[in-house]
């Protein structure tokens, strides 16, 4: 984790030194800046620039001095839980460490117990469910790795859970541990269930799946895109041609977690622009290796007499996705072409974990 900090105080710098020293300790970029006549090497742009700059670089920033300073110096860059970075105030004297900003999503109500325990401090956090220890479904998504969408949906979960209703949980996906308090597991095709509870939460890849009338969606990175192509196909036509894949099967664009195809296309410029516009991996494969994937394909002689293998798209999707995510790989797209593009989408076997 990257950390900026900042303080306005001899005594705010001895605070500040100690803290970084302990980040480091932890092992994460830790730097400290001053912003003081009396200081040496203070910066020279206002406090207000200097958030703006840590706003586009940093992963946690720590303001070493009044809340009110934080609070005006970010006021302008705050933008989305989900994209904001973690926002602490640490009073100069290190007796107190306040989660600002982005507690759950960005990371700061950890980062907060973390400084907290460098310092000897009292750490300060004021979301609700973590006062009244109830599950947090931003903080599963974020500890899973996931992606969280319908945000509004998101908060009807947790005033749920602090009202005492139920929430129920629907999972296209299996989980270790036990479900929170508070959580009833929810599947249609099980006979014998509670009353469908009105607010719920969905373990999903599709953007379709609404199991409740009020539900959020926790979306893991468990799927391969795998993509065939003629020599220096256009990026724009590859970029259609992946999204069009998307869209048909109704599936977020986010639960990708690699491009994959063979390795005589690892230079294939379209196809790298294309990983980089999802910003995922593109993983290649040897044509042996692809050869010996077992499974039901599509097969191109055209294809195997030109790469060496029948059929590129749905063995190097499942193959990536049986790598991420064990045995058991299933493809959910078979092969579909057009333009000079072939495509296929394959699921891993992800699964989640409760604490």
């Amino acid at each position: 984790m990257k950390i900026s900090m900042i303080c306005f105080s001899l005594t705010g710098m001895e605070t500040g030194e100690k803290l970084k020293a302990g980040l480091k300790e932890k092992g994460w970029e830790a730097r400290l800046d001053a912003k003081s006549k009396y200081l040496p090497e203070s910066i020279k742009e206002s406090t207000k620039e200097w958030a703006g700059q840590q706003f586009e670089k940093a992963e946690g920033i720590v303001f070493i001095g009044a809340s009110g300073i934080a609070v005006r110096s970010i006021a302008p860059y705050v933008q989305s839980k989900k994209t904001d970075p973690a926002v602490l105030v640490v009073d100069e004297c290190g007796n107190f460490v306040i989660s600002l900003l982005a507690g759950h999503l960005g990371g700061a109500n950890a980062l907060t117990k973390v400084c907290a325990g460098i310092l000897g401090a009292i750490p300060v956090v004021t979301t609700a469910t973590d006062l009244h220890r109830k599950f947090a479904v931003d903080v599963f998504a974020k500890e899973n790795g996931c992606h969280i969408f319908r945000m509004r949906e998101a908060k009807e979960v947790s005033s749920a859970l602090l009202a005492g209703e139920p929430v129920g949980f629907y999972s296209e996906f299996p989980w270790e541990g036990k479900l929170p308090k508070g959580l009833i597991l929810w599947n249609p095709q099980m006979e014998g269930q509670e009353k469908k509870p009105e607010t719920g939460i969905a373990l999903t890849i599709h953007e379709n799946c609404r199991p409740f009338a009020s539900t959020t969606h926790v979306v893991p990175k468990a799927v391969a895109l795998g993509m065939g192509c003629r020599k220096n196909k256009e990026a724009k036509i590859l970029e259609e041609r992946a999204e069009a894949v998307l869209k048909e099967n109704e599936i977020y664009p986010q639960s990708l977690f690699c491009l994959a195809s063979i390795d005589i296309k690892k230079e294939e410029p379209g196809l790298i622009r294309l990983a980089e516009k999802f910003q995922i991996p593109f993983l290649t494969f040897s044509g042996e290796t692809l050869q010996k994937v077992e499974g039901d394909f599509t097969a191109s002689a055209f294809v195997n007499q030109t790469v060496g293998v029948d059929n590129v798209c749905e063995r190097s999707a499942l193959y990536a996705a049986g790598q991420a995510g064990g045995f058991g790989a299933q493809l959910i797209q078979k092969k579909q072409g057009e333009k000079g593009v072939t495509t296929a989408l394959a699921l891993g076997k992800w699964r989640a974990h409760f604490e």
